[in-house]
């Protein structure tokens, strides 16, 4: 059904698949602009499902639930990559689904993926496709120690991957293919990891937020430095690696580009996310307009908002070891923006939510970060926010 012209006026309801934190701040976006959220989880206490005007309970591939989906919404979007396929289908045929199936299922295979990526003329890291163990061995010749294995499907926050630096390694790595086929990717040696989110219209008009710079502790966002330090050029080069990557794949809504930056300044595309990013956080408080309400204008054919940086910002993730230190400072966190997102349980390295420091520099605000002590078992790990 092509109804992805159609403008989705305050009032009308926007339904969301996937209750978790992104669907919650993309319903807390739509809301101030006067429209009703619908959302499908199979969790009845869902994050988004707390703040929501309709909650359907049931599994991502349960055609019923996508039904009652349809029938209460005027416009569908999705807030993570692992949506059933088939069932997505239905949804485009018969409901108002902007941002369509092509980039999801391109997302969803790594394989798929990094082909993706280099037809539009952006550059991947050295890679191999792996579908038996006597492939891995022989491609590892060639790729050299240390290489990265990860599953084609499936797989975030370091999950369904293995590092290979050694002969042992390779042993452990083999039990990925388990699970599938899988991508043997060379270790790119970057200085930095920086990561773009850009938003695009029906019309192809494209809204880029600044470029942001991505501190990962194993394997899982730490924090995020807004302006990130790079030259102007390396601005450019991103930017325009991005805008190619929306161009190519006819994007409709947000897409977040995940790269790294090396020594002699060269990028490499790692990863594509076709919806609002954990990295892009820092927008909500530090942005004209925050990439939520952007990719609601998106899906509702809206004009787009100014993007612009109000003030320098660091985004550092509150994880379940951190949970408990936040709340013993929240009598004294006067002007640290902090977002909880209703999740029950405080478990180790689950994303329990965000803080987003604005500061007069990126240096003075990872400071007061570092100096809170709230992570402090991960201060051995970073000098400044950058890692060691």
């Amino acid at each position: 059904m092509n109804l992805s012209n159609t403008v989705i006026l305050p009032g009308q309801t926007i339904g969301i698949i996937g209750g978790g934190q992104l669907g919650r701040m993309m319903a807390l976006a739509a809301k101030p602009m006067g429209y009703r959220v619908a959302v499908l989880d199979p969790d009845i206490d869902s994050p988004c499902g707390q703040v929501a005007d309709h909650r359907i309970i049931g599994s991502y591939n349960d055609l019923d639930a996508i039904k009652n989906l349809a029938k209460v919404s005027d416009v569908i979007t999705y807030e993570f990559e692992n949506i059933d396929s088939s069932a997505l289908e239905w949804l485009c045929d018969h409901a108002n689904v902007p941002q369509g199936t092509a980039l999801l299922e391109i997302s969803q295979d790594r394989i798929k993926e990094k082909k993706a990526i280099q037809k539009a003329g952006a550059e991947v890291a050295p890679f191999a496709i792996i579908t038996k163990i006597d492939e891995i061995y022989d491609n590892m010749e060639r790729l050299g120690f240390p290489a990265v294995l990860k599953t084609s499907r499936g797989g975030y926050d370091g999950k369904g991957q293995q590092v290979i630096r050694n002969e042992q390694d390779l042993v452990k790595a083999t039990e990925l293919l388990h699970q599938g086929p899988c991508v043997l990717e060379k270790w790119v040696s970057f200085k930095k990891e920086i990561s773009i989110i850009l938003t695009r219209n029906t019309n192809g008009e494209t809204s880029v937020f600044p470029v942001a710079e991505n501190i990962h502790i194993d394997n899982i966002l730490h924090q995020t430095i807004v302006p990130a330090r790079i030259s102007n050029s390396v601005e450019e080069k991103a930017i325009q690696y991005a805008k190619q990557l929306a161009e190519s794949f006819q994007l409709v809504g947000t897409l977040a580009v995940e790269m790294f930056l090396t020594d002699k300044d060269e990028i490499y595309i790692n990863e594509l996310a076709p919806r609002p990013h954990n990295s892009g956080h820092y927008t909500i408080e530090a942005c004209e307009t925050s990439q939520f309400e952007q990719h609601i204008r998106a899906v509702c054919h809206l004009p787009f908002g100014n993007t612009a940086l109000l003030k320098p910002a660091v985004m550092v993730n509150i994880l379940g070891e951190h949970q408990s230190k936040i709340l013993e400072m929240w009598s004294k966190l006067s002007d640290w923006k902090v977002h909880f997102y209703g999740k029950k349980e405080p478990k180790q390295k689950r994303k329990m939510g965000h803080v987003t420091i604005l500061h007069d520099s990126t240096d003075a605000a990872m400071e007061e970060a570092i100096n809170s002590r709230v992570w402090e078992s991960d201060i051995e790990k970073l000098t400044l926010g950058e890692k060691r």
